[in-house]
């Protein structure tokens, strides 16, 4: 009889090869060639000569983990945080703030031209601020080791699920990671340390909170010691449950975080921008850049708590907010209310769908703004053009996507006239950036 079997695969050699770095991409990683193939090495500078293993490999292009670096550039720093080589977060501590801004500058250039083939106009100056000790948010790993018998509390490995356990982290505001080595002190004496998923730690303007996500139902000598904890640091605490219902064990205030005059109110789950200072750099920006005036109908789309609408709503005759979540555009309905803004209205969308026949779709407007997330506005950007504003503000964080998206808007006769980088997130391969569309 015929037996018949799957072959097994040969399990993949590491190779490990020397090159000579020759560039960074946008994300500050550096790229050698190898045989003709681009190898990208997150860690190295061009001009170094670096030894590296081989961890992926593709037709084109193949990814390296840096082994040693051979030959130094003389602009490589000295890294500020004993767990910069392991810890996932920042990628960028070996280079000096100015050469990571003119790499993700440059490749912000690149990217438009390369991707969207559009000629980028000369590019704006950096929005930037301090480097240090700038989130006002961030998400802790917790996880059980089995073999040590307790809760490890850290942020994940890079390129890895593996968790690096940390006493406090430089580019968090103090506050926040100054709680930390207390947080890890708690959860270990809980009786349901295997449910326990993640911890958000969020710095309002009133004081810090803690959203700990618990996906089992913890006991009441549980509930007693987070309580006495979040009494303890002075700070509230909530526990998020495994179908995302969130409940205060200990409340003390109601968050929200000042901006342009403003007061906006938001919930824990909510996203808000992770640095305040760029935040309100960035939306004094784009009202420059709009440019709204008494006369002007606005449309403000993934529109959040408000964070765009309620500023523009001071200098347009009427502003319309969009946001698919429904609980945020609640909050920014009372944003509005609390701020006395009688002109701006708020729509629940999703803006991934066809839009057409929405009734505020169906209305007509004179400028437009978007901040969507990572993924992108591509399905909403036909809808824009249809509009036909007279300017349009893209804020992005993810430069692929706005490379892309901004081929509709430049196919449907808008020119592409100004370009800035905002250093949202220093010493990481992220940054947020802006373009303005004006009709052609």
């Amino acid at each position: 009889m015929a037996q018949f079997f799957k072959p097994q695969k040969k399990p993949i050699q590491s190779q490990r090869i020397e090159l000579t770095v020759d560039s960074l991409d946008h994300h500050c990683v550096g790229i050698g060639r190898h045989q003709g193939k681009a190898i990208f090495v997150e860690g190295a500078l061009p001009g170094e000569l670096v030894k590296v293993r081989i961890t992926e490999e593709k037709k084109q292009y193949g990814h390296g983990a840096l082994q040693q670096v051979l030959t130094p550039a003389t602009n490589r720093t000295a890294s500020f945080c004993s767990h910069y080589r392991e810890c996932g977060g920042c990628s960028a501590q070996h280079m000096s703030i100015a050469d990571q801004q003119a790499a993700k500058a440059a490749g912000l250039v690149s990217l438009f031209e390369r991707l969207g083939n559009i000629k980028a106009p000369t590019l704006e100056p950096v929005l930037a601020g301090v480097d240090r000790a700038y989130r006002r948010v961030c998400r802790l790993a917790i996880k059980f080791d089995k073999n040590g018998r307790c809760t490890r509390v850290g942020f994940r490995r890079r390129n890895s699920n593996d968790l690096v356990e940390i006493d406090g982290c430089p580019v968090l505001a103090d506050p926040l990671s100054a709680l930390i080595p207390a947080l890890r002190e708690c959860l270990n004496r809980l009786k349901s340390q295997r449910e326990l998923g993640h911890a958000e730690l969020i710095q309002a303007e009133q004081g810090i909170m803690i959203l700990l996500r618990h996906t089992g139902r913890p006991n009441e000598a549980d509930r007693a010691l987070l309580v006495a904890f979040a009494k303890a640091q002075g700070i509230d605490l909530y526990l998020q449950a495994a179908d995302d219902r969130i409940e205060a064990l200990q409340q003390q205030f109601s968050p929200s975080y000042s901006l342009d005059g403003l007061f906006l109110a938001f919930a824990p789950g909510d996203f808000i921008q992770v640095n305040g200072h760029i935040n309100q750099g960035m939306v004094e920006q784009a009202l420059a850049w709009l440019g709204a005036s008494k006369t002007d109908k606005v449309l403000d789309l993934f529109c959040g708590i408000g964070n765009f609408t309620l500023p523009l709503a001071r200098h347009a005759r009427e502003v319309v907010g969009v946001e698919g979540d429904l609980a945020m555009v609640t909050r920014a309905e009372h944003n509005a209310q609390h701020n006395g803004m009688t002109n701006a209205r708020f729509y629940k969308a999703d803006l991934s769908d066809d839009i057409a026949g929405m009734s505020w779709a169906r209305e007509g407007f004179d400028l437009v703004l978007l901040d969507p997330a990572r993924p992108g506005a591509l399905e909403v950007m036909p809808h824009i053009v249809k509009l036909a504003p007279k300017r349009v503000v893209y804020v992005s964080c993810n430069p692929v996507t706005l490379a892309r998206d901004s081929q509709v808007l430049v196919k449907g006769g808008y020119r592409l006239t100004r370009l800035g980088m905002l250093d949202m997130f220093p010493h990481t391969g992220h940054l947020e950036s802006m373009a303005l569309f004006e009709q052609a």
